[in-house]
């Protein structure tokens, strides 16, 4: 029969002296109070490990920090956990190294761990406009927050102070980029579920903004405005440019003089500077071959640019030039470069162009299997004969001397 041992009381243990050795004042069920020489005492909790049922130790903490009752809690969770052939060591090496991945996998960590990989498959711009939102509206409030503790009600509540500014648009940007980050967390292990996944109802929807545009029949009236404005040549070649190959602002003020391919008459613009990371093929017309000539009497040996940058002849123009010459003639809140994107569209498809080639020579992602699937040479031979077509109205709408080709056209 096994002895009993008689449990401590606060004063034996508060009494308990050093001696020259080491020795143990027991309280039973393997609670042990060590007295060093030094004078210290520990709590140490002795048991059996499930399964292998090999004897150890574990410590409970520092009288008198650890008081008497503590201990004796501690003991008894810890027996709880050996009556489900649960290691309480190995247990709570789990739990600190949860808390300690729980504070180091901050919101702000995760989603520097997430963005290394977004930005691989988006633009430049596109990725300092993600980074600059979260820097400027997430990170200060909840940037040091766990994952893990995250919370709805606690995201709701900072994104309302954006949505007090009336900034909507922007409240529905970062609900969607926090839930990409999320699904990250969740994917990575760092999280069995995504808390947040609900909390663009807790928002009015913005409402949908179109780029401003003009219709088919005012295109001659945009040509006739850009006709009297006093701009540089290279400028207004930016504007036809970008008109005539219905290439987004960016992609148009970064076009390098490699990628023209005269003998193809093809500019191929490379995927990583595409918004949908693809290589993009614009056929070249006349027109476009008559502004690139121009373009050849303004070429700096040092820029590799078609249009490069008057203060500094390494860089490329400015990619908010074309909005900013429109606004200065008269067409603020009226048209935007982006909105050549769209007069084209429409025009083109009033003239009953086939969709699929519309969509394929303004780059948008084509989510159409059977597009997918269209022969690539065909597509090709169809978007020049579309390209064609467009450069030619537009050559039309300029009345046959108002645009900067013309001129090099007719000596062509």
């Amino acid at each position: 029969m096994a002895k009993k041992i008689a449990p401590l009381n606060n004063t034996q243990v508060k009494q308990a002296k050093a001696s020259e050795k080491e020795y143990t004042l027991s309280d039973g069920d393997g609670l042990q109070l060590k007295i060093k020489p030094s004078g210290s005492k520990t709590w140490v909790f002795k048991y059996t490990k499930p399964f292998t049922k090999n004897r150890t130790n574990l410590g409970f903490g520092v009288y008198p920090e650890v008081s008497l009752a503590q201990a004796r809690e501690k003991r008894k969770q810890a027996r709880e956990l050996l009556a489900q052939n649960i290691d309480p060591k190995a247990y709570k090496d789990e739990q600190r190294l949860r808390q300690q991945d729980q504070f180091s996998n901050t919101l702000q960590a995760v989603a520097e761990n997430w963005f290394a990989i977004k930005k691989s498959s988006i633009t430049e711009g596109y990725a300092k406009d993600i980074w600059r939102s979260f820097n400027l509206h997430i990170f200060p409030s909840l940037g040091k927050y766990p994952i893990s503790s995250l919370t709805a009600p606690t995201v709701i509540a900072v994104l309302k102070n954006v949505a007090k500014s009336g900034s909507l648009e922007t409240v529905r940007r970062l609900g969607q980029r926090l839930n990409e980050v999320m699904t990250f967390a969740v994917n990575t292990g760092l999280i069995h579920a995504n808390p947040l996944s609900g909390i663009r109802a807790a928002f009015e929807k913005p409402a949908v903004k179109h780029m401003p545009t003009i219709k088919p029949d005012e295109l001659p009236e945009l040509i006739r405005t850009l006709n009297a404005s006093n701009l540089q040549i290279v400028t207004r070649a930016l504007i036809e440019w970008q008109l005539h190959t219905m290439t987004r602002s960016n992609e148009a003020a970064k076009a390098e003089w490699s990628e023209i391919d005269l003998d193809k008459k093809q500019w191929v613009i490379p995927a990583e500077r595409m918004k949908m990371k693809r290589e993009h093929i614009v056929p070249l017309t006349k027109q476009t071959i008559a502004i690139l000539s121009i373009l050849e009497g303004f070429k700096r040996p040092q820029s590799p640019y078609l249009f490069p940058s008057n203060r500094d002849p390494k860089k490329h123009i400015h990619t908010e030039t074309v909005n900013k010459v429109l606004r200065r003639i008269g067409y603020q809140d009226k048209l935007v470069a982006h909105g050549f994107r769209a007069l084209a569209s429409t025009t083109l498809n009033e003239q009953e162009f086939n969709p699929d080639v519309i969509e394929a020579a303004l780059a948008h992602v084509d989510k159409n299997a059977v597009r997918k699937a269209y022969n690539r040479s065909d597509y090709l031979k169809h978007r020049t004969e579309l390209m064609n077509w467009w450069s030619n109205h537009i050559e039309n709408a300029s009345k046959g001397s108002l645009s900067i080709t013309n001129n090099i056209i007719k000596i062509g």
